[in-house]
């Protein structure tokens, strides 16, 4: 007659790890972990509190001249005396309001669009907004003639603005393109099919520095005489065919994630082509391009420092413009930093809502 022998029950996995407990598993777990943690706070040590002190600690805020701060720690009076000039780049001051009112805007859209989030015309009132914010923003920042504003040519646009500018318009105008590149590379049609591969796998292959070069030198031996394209005009054209390609490639991949059956099922409820990939894979196949799409997106924000080469003066560009100040000299580091806070700001708050849509969106 065999025995059962029962085990003492054991005590379940913890769920939530403390400070102390943490520490010793991921810090001190061995003794090559131990010296590395160690090696690890010498080395922060020896970074952080000189960086702090030079960054706030034993900076100056409140003096009014380069000659009134030290030499030895940061000069952030130099930042508020040319904020204005990092903003807006050499846009007339009596028409900053235009500016801040499309940022106004911008924020208004965003609000409705997340109040709509769950709404029934959800779509058609973000498709509404998509197609009137472009001549909002053409109207404000460039000006019109017809409806009386004055006009700002785009020489005089700079700084943050301009940085903002490019970025976004690459990004959303890409968007698009590199959808329908994406399809014409697995389209069954070989003239499209080899048209779309030809135009990906070339541009892919040039770095963008050339194809700004070749959007500001080349492509106005295109056009016929009297016509001048202008020059920040270009530079959208060039960055935007650039980042189709990369966008193109993302998509594909997220094409091919997507299941056979998915395809199989729209073939079997009789939906045309179109309906196929508008209604069943292309949003399943942009959800799975999240994180990718934000990277490239993020990508060609910082790419956008390479406009400065061919004469358009971004945020970057102007924090080494300021500095030629005479009133302020020496306080290159400063604009860098500045330029670098605003940079990673802006990016860090890219990647987190890339996050809140990967989570709404997963199923």
């Amino acid at each position: 007659m065999s025995t059962f022998k029962f085990q003492s029950s054991k005590q379940p996995p913890k769920l939530q790890m403390g400070v102390i407990d943490w520490t010793m598993k991921n810090l001190f777990s061995s003794k090559l972990n131990i010296a590395l943690s160690f090696g690890a706070f010498y080395l922060l040590y020896l970074i952080i509190p000189p960086l702090l002190d030079w960054l706030i600690f034993s900076a100056d805020f409140t003096q009014k001249s380069n000659a009134e701060c030290t030499k030895e720690a940061a000069c952030w009076s130099f930042i508020r005396a040319k904020i204005d000039f990092f903003m807006y780049g050499l846009y007339p001051s009596e028409y900053y309001w235009r500016v801040n009112l499309l940022l106004l805007i911008t924020l208004i859209f965003m609000l409705i669009a997340i109040v709509l989030k769950n709404h029934i015309y959800k779509n058609r009132g973000i498709l509404l907004m998509l197609s009137i914010y472009p001549f909002i923003a053409f109207l404000l920042l460039y000006g019109s003639e017809t409806f009386a504003i004055k006009i700002i040519q785009t020489h005089q646009w700079g700084g943050l603005m301009l940085t903002l500018v490019v970025a976004s318009v690459g990004i959303v105008a890409s968007f698009p393109i590199g959808v329908f590149l994406a399809l014409g590379r697995q389209s069954k049609m070989k003239i499209i099919k080899v048209l779309s591969i030809s135009y990906i796998e070339f541009i892919r292959g040039i770095p963008l520095i050339t194809i700004l070069f070749m959007a500001s030198v080349m492509l106005p031996l295109f056009f016929t005489e009297g016509v001048n394209l202008d020059k920040l005009i270009r530079a959208l054209i060039g960055i935007t065919l650039f980042q189709s390609a990369y966008i193109a490639e993302i998509i594909r991949g997220g094409l091919q994630a997507i299941p056979k059956g998915q395809y199989e099922a729209a073939d079997a409820l009789g939906l045309s082509f179109t309906q196929k990939m508008a209604l069943i894979i292309l949003p399943q196949a942009i959800k799975a391009s999240i994180p990718n799409l934000v990277g490239a997106s993020i990508a060609l924000f910082k790419d956008t420092t390479l406009v400065l080469i061919i004469g358009i003066f971004d945020m970057l560009a102007i924090a080494e413009l300021a500095t030629s100040d005479p009133q302020w000299l020496g306080r290159k580091t400063e604009g860098l930093v500045f330029v670098a806070i605003v940079t990673w700001i802006i990016l860090y708050s890219m990647s987190r809502y890339s996050k809140k849509l990967e989570l709404r969106f997963k199923r």
